[in-house]
């Protein structure tokens, strides 16, 4: 068989590339290992991920965003404090002239509502989906890429002009490329779960950092929040073996009383936390996006919607080569997308990197630094829009896609 892109990894990044391509007049595979709706599927499991203004508009020109929209959850307003110390910043999206400076979605009904358009009646005749399925060689020749597909214990040779590499920060795609991905281990691990406050959350999310790693209120439906809390790795595994008043009691200590009581407390899941950079962004006929090019730390939530401005900006480049029956795979596609990625991963990366850093940092002179930071953050307008503007990816060529223009 043969195709114009075969995508491997069917997670949240790679899904979305799938119908972001569906539409067009391509031959494109999707391989994916586990099915979206299975239990062991690790992108749509029960966290949640908080979806920027651009990535909204994406999965909105992509058609998906209706099937999200009754059960996304706004943010009005951030708030981000310090613990045991003054300084504190609120950016508030109707100052920034927003409807919302965001949305949290369950990453079940995300991964939902992309699947469903991958599959009849709503997928297209050109897509073809291996799931569940394993890629188990990639063969890369300057014509095309060979692609050994595992199914069912029956083995497939399938051929694509370009390879895309969404299967997540351990990649097998970019490692059959050669392609190194530097990797520095935060020592923390997140625990992430659902907790019911007694006061209404507003729509407010917080960041509050404390010494032992940030904390992360998102609000939910029903009142209620998703939490993140980084801890060091031992003590993250403690805390799962705490009682539920236990856990509840020291989340107060971390967070304090803005929001009354934390009153219940769901499943604790532990996530140990990495930052993981590919050396490189593509190589000869193969694209790395998603996870597989950066994976984050999720103390600023910017790392999916990094990746859906990887799939935006790949995707129209693929759409402007079928319009004119271009190469989806040429050195010229490889060499735009490095350059037009390279300014916003890289400035994602140091902002989120430098963050944890900071906050990390039990120096004195560096909390009266940050501290002073935070009040200046607060008290200047232009900060926060750009911060605003890092979010979305709005400082350089933004995608058609999250302009709301469709690619066909």
């Amino acid at each position: 068989m043969s195709f114009d892109v075969a995508i491997v990894g069917g997670g949240m990044v790679g899904a979305t590339l799938a119908a972001a391509l569906a539409p067009l007049n391509l031959r494109v595979a999707l391989i994916e290992a586990i099915p979206h709706n299975a239990a062991a599927q690790p992108s749509f499991d029960e966290r949640t991920t908080a979806l920027s203004n651009g990535s909204r508009r994406i999965l909105e020109t992509l058609g998906v965003w209706s099937a999200l929209a009754s059960v996304a959850t706004p943010i009005a307003k951030i708030h981000v404090s310090d613990q045991g110390r003054f300084g504190f910043a609120r950016i508030d999206a109707a100052e920034q002239g927003l409807a919302a400076m965001g949305y949290v979605v369950p990453n079940r009904a995300l991964g939902s509502a992309l699947w469903s358009r991958l599959q009849p009646p709503a997928g297209s005749a050109g897509l073809t989906v291996f799931c569940p399925a394993e890629v188990s060689k990639v063969t890369a020749t300057a014509q095309s890429v060979s692609v050994e597909i595992t199914q069912a214990q029956q083995k497939t040779s399938i051929e694509a002009k370009l390879i895309v590499a969404a299967d997540g920060a351990k990649s097998a795609v970019r490692g059959a490329f050669g392609i190194e991905a530097q990797v520095r281990d935060y020592e923390q691990t997140a625990v992430i779960t659902t907790l019911l406050p007694q006061r209404f959350h507003d729509n407010v999310a917080y960041e509050r950092f404390t010494p032992s790693g940030p904390l992360a209120l998102l609000p939910l439906d029903g009142g209620r929040c998703t939490l993140v809390l980084t801890l060091t790795k031992d003590a993250a595994q403690a805390a799962l073996g705490w009682s539920d008043q236990e856990f509840l009691s020291e989340v107060q200590r971390r967070f304090g009383f803005r929001l009354g009581r934390f009153l219940k407390v769901g499943r604790r899941v532990p996530y140990p936390l990495f930052l993981t950079q590919s050396e490189r962004t593509s190589a000869e006929r193969c694209v790395i996006i998603g996870n597989a090019a950066q994976g984050l730390h999720p103390v600023a939530g910017m790392g999916f919607n990094l990746g859906l401005r990887d799939v935006a900006s790949l995707a129209e480049l693929i759409a402007e080569r079928a319009a004119d029956g271009g190469d989806p795979g040429g050195p010229e596609l490889l060499t735009e997308y490095d350059a037009w990625r390279a300014a916003d991963r890289g400035g994602v990366i140091a902002f989120t990197d430098g963050l944890v850093r900071m906050f990390s940092n039990p120096l004195s002179s560096v909390s009266r630094i940050r501290n002073l930071g935070l009040l200046a953050f607060d008290l200047l307008p232009p900060a926060k829009s750009a911060l605003s503007r890092l979010s979305t990816g709005g400082g350089g060529r933004i995608p058609k896609l999250a302009r709301g223009v469709a690619l066909s």
